[in-house]
């Protein structure tokens, strides 16, 4: 019983293949969308021209051209631009010739767009910064405890003059991440834009995900600045308190001597209260949240 159906099937697959084969050979109509490239630009030029992606040909053919066609490693319509700048309109017929992987065995009925109409300039290139198109979700508690590091943080742009006279920074592609919760080392492709090239195209970017905590650090003396020679001044209390925010490995590196607070005798002379809030410098990478005591007392005291 097996072997029957052994046979069966094998029957049944060589039949498909015979039927497969013999349809094959009739003539069809198929349409295929290739990519639209072009050539021959004369040397130091380029188009900044809004064109479309593919081509679009409809062909008459045996099945089997066809099916190879759409499914063969050949995917450019190339046009050539020939040894000329400005303005130019290129028929897609006149360019067949360049394109004999279409007309083998097949024939050509219709090319959509069948003319197109670009600008040759000349290539012109520029130092500009690289800012990285980010959407970042991070898990409850977690964020960035540090800025962005970026390398490297600008390219060298080359295209068409009209386009990078006007250029003055290029994004990355978007990427979007989510669920961060520790460091990442990501590469993000900068876009490809028709006449743009980069001489590095792949950028590494950083990022310092930390869990974000609180951390009080107290005993941080004030200082008076600017005070003229004739006068004194003693502070009540004359150290204050802080608590910052950060990220938790920042935050554990951190002591009373990385914090700085002060004040500007011209603070203490324009006061109307009797007590002023010290100015406060804080280490990278951290946000205060509170000075305690918030405001200190003053006595000026004259030699």
């Amino acid at each position: 019983m097996r072997k029957k159906l052994y046979i069966f099937i094998a029957a049944a697959i060589f039949a498909i293949i015979f039927w497969g084969s013999i349809s094959l050979s009739d003539s069809y109509y198929a349409t295929i969308d290739v990519a639209l490239k072009l050539v021959d630009f004369p040397k130091g030029y380029t188009t900044g021209s809004n064109l479309p992606d593919n081509v679009s040909i409809k062909l008459k053919g045996e099945g089997w051209k066809l099916v190879t066609l759409n499914i063969g490693a050949e995917s450019e319509y190339r046009v050539s631009v020939e040894s000329d700048s400005g303005l130019k309109y290129a028929n897609l017929y006149n360019n067949l010739a360049d394109n004999r992987w279409i007309l083998s065995e097949t024939e050509v009925i219709d090319i959509k767009p069948d003319t197109i109409a670009f600008f040759v300039e000349r290539i012109v290139s520029k130092i500009v910064p690289v800012l990285v198109d980010l959407s970042l979700e991070f898990k409850p508690g977690y964020g960035l405890a540090s800025d962005i590091s970026v390398v490297p943080d600008s390219v060298i742009v080359s295209g068409p003059l009209s386009i990078m006279k006007d250029l003055k920074e290029i994004s990355t592609i978007r990427k979007s991440m989510f669920s961060l919760d520790n460091k990442k080392v990501v590469n993000i492709n900068l876009p490809n834009k028709t006449g743009i090239s980069y001489n590095n195209n792949l950028i590494e970017v950083i990022l310092d995900v930390q869990r974000i905590v609180d951390k009080q650090f107290d005993n941080i003396p004030v200082d008076v600045l600017d005070v003229p020679q004739d006068i004194s001044v003693v502070l009540l209390p004359n150290t204050v308190g802080c608590s910052v925010r950060g990220g938790v490995n920042v935050l554990g590196n951190l002591n009373e001597d990385k914090f700085k607070a002060y004040l500007f005798y011209l603070d203490i002379v324009s006061d109307t209260l009797g007590s002023v809030i010290p100015h406060m410098e804080l280490p990278e990478n951290t946000s205060l949240l509170f000075i305690k005591p918030e405001r200190v007392r003053y006595i000026i005291k004259t030699f």
